[in-house]
């Protein structure tokens, strides 16, 4: 076995991972970063990113206007069951303040506020290129700091003594020796045995938005060290995704964004959410979530020609028809059954306030139905402009909420108590501290870059001395 050493290994090749990997070569750090996709493939998750969520005071060229701190922890606090631990999402939304100045001096460019159905010009800024290209700045930034950068490199084990990690080893039989190590490798989406554990057979219909190498290797070692959990199991980031997708890596182009605007159906036929409940960026992410939920893990969402191409457009097309009836038949489902569930929407659309107000795909316009379970808070308009449209959706998984818990140091905590001395976490291998059942957009890259620069600093802090 050959060994190898450095200050600090970062185990990872995401956001979260070259966070920390910057801040602990700022430091003075040797770093090594393990990456265990092909570079062509680097960047976990975060390559099929697009923005990140912070708050600030006022406005500039990539935001539309100010997003206080209050508001940021407020919408965080809204959406599924809040924060999982108050503290250390205070401090992250805290800390969002000011990650885009340090983003940009490691290389960072942006895209000048955008319009359109989303809703994010003011609380998001988008990354000019995409994820893709913030990880290539990234990693440029890191080479000419001299950041030693491992592709093809997949963590096999993590050796323990007591509360420190003595080695890393790797699958080219290498055995690395580090003062300090970070855990930056993502959740155990792409791991759907692990997910069935929690989700029995639904698992086997996920869709996993990202990479197949997010297997939760890395986690199941600290856990298997006694590193404390936290996070619920059942816990995810999903998302209704095109069910015509790969089932790993289809990424951002296959998420489906017309729920808002029309009704979802499952299998049978018939409406099972309010599919109006809040602002998009708020509540798409429950979606993948209530499909999990339904028979065969497939809905089906339909809308009419009013709003056809006034959103995103659907990766692979749309079925479309002349009449509700036919494009059931389309999608393989039950003709009266489908236009009964149209039709009880139609007259509750009629019941309700929709009649008395504008509709507007803008912000919550207020229409919504009359005597209908569910009902439909906002968005509520007749679906009966022919030609009618559908797609079919599955849950597609971006990350799992369970992880390891940590301090405010990021330090990773231990069972009994104690923690790990020399062993920190950033990303989604911790994010099930902040989060519970509930996504912001954007929120998954502020918790990879305030943590990775809180790992980042106190790894190098340990190994430097």
């Amino acid at each position: 076995m050959t060994e190898d050493s450095a200050d600090v290994v970062v185990v990872g090749g995401g956001n979260a991972a070259l966070v920390a990997t910057l801040t602990a070569a700022d430091a003075g750090a040797r770093v090594l970063l393990l990456e265990r996709a092909p570079a062509h493939f680097r960047g976990g998750n975060s390559r099929h990113t697009r923005n990140i969520r912070c708050a600030h005071d006022t406005g500039d060229a990539f935001t539309t206007g100010p997003y206080p701190r209050a508001e940021l922890w407020s919408d965080l606090c809204g959406v599924g069951e809040g924060s999982r631990d108050e503290r250390l999402a205070e401090l992250t939304v805290r800390q969002s303040a000011t990650a885009p100045a340090w983003m940009t001096a490691h290389g960072a460019r942006w895209q000048p506020a955008l319009t359109g159905t989303l809703n994010l010009a003011r609380t998001n800024r988008f990354f000019l290129g995409g994820g893709k290209a913030l990880l290539n700045s990234y990693y440029r930034t890191a080479e000419r700091a001299g950041v030693a950068i491992a592709y093809d490199r997949t963590v096999t084990r993590l050796e323990f003594d007591g509360d420190t990690c003595t080695g890393v080893l790797t699958d080219d039989g290498r055995r690395i020796r580090a003062a300090s190590v970070i855990c930056a490798s993502g959740g155990f989406e792409a791991n759907l045995d692990w997910l069935g554990r929690y989700w029995g057979d639904a698992a086997k219909g996920f869709h996993v938005r990202g990479p197949s190498y997010n297997d939760g290797g890395v986690l199941r070692e600290l856990l298997d060290a006694g590193a404390q959990h936290a996070g619920e199991e059942r816990g995810f980031h999903a998302v209704a995704v095109d069910a015509r997708s790969p089932k790993y890596d289809g990424g951002i182009a296959t998420r489906i964004d017309s729920i808002p605007f029309g009704i979802v159906i499952d299998r049978d036929g018939r409406r099972f959410y309010d599919e109006g409940e809040d602002i998009w960026p708020k509540r798409y992410a429950i979606w993948g979530r209530n499909i999990a939920r339904r028979p065969g893990q497939i809905a089906y969402a339909l809308w009419d020609a009013k709003v056809q191409g006034a959103f995103l457009p659907p990766m692979y097309g749309t079925y479309s028809a002349p009449t509700v009836e036919e494009l059931a038949t389309s999608l393989g489902l039950e003709e009266r059954t489908v236009a009964e569930t149209v039709d009880a929407f139609n007259k509750a659309v009629d019941r309700g306030d929709a009649p008395s107000r504008p509709f507007s795909m803008a912000q919550p316009d207020g229409r919504t139905t009359a005597g209908l379970d569910p009902p439909k808070s906002n968005w509520a308009q007749r679906l009966d402009t022919p030609p009618y449209h559908a797609v079919p959706m599955r849950p597609g998984i971006t990350f799992t909420y369970l992880g390891v818990a940590v301090t405010e140091q990021a330090r990773v905590r231990r069972v009994d108590g104690g923690v790990f001395r020399n062993v920190f976490a950033a990303g989604e291998i911790m994010s099930g501290n902040i989060l519970s059942t509930g996504y912001l957009a954007g929120f998954g890259m502020t918790i990879g870059t305030v943590w990775g620069r809180i790992a980042g600093t106190e790894a190098a802090r340990h190994a430097l001395g």
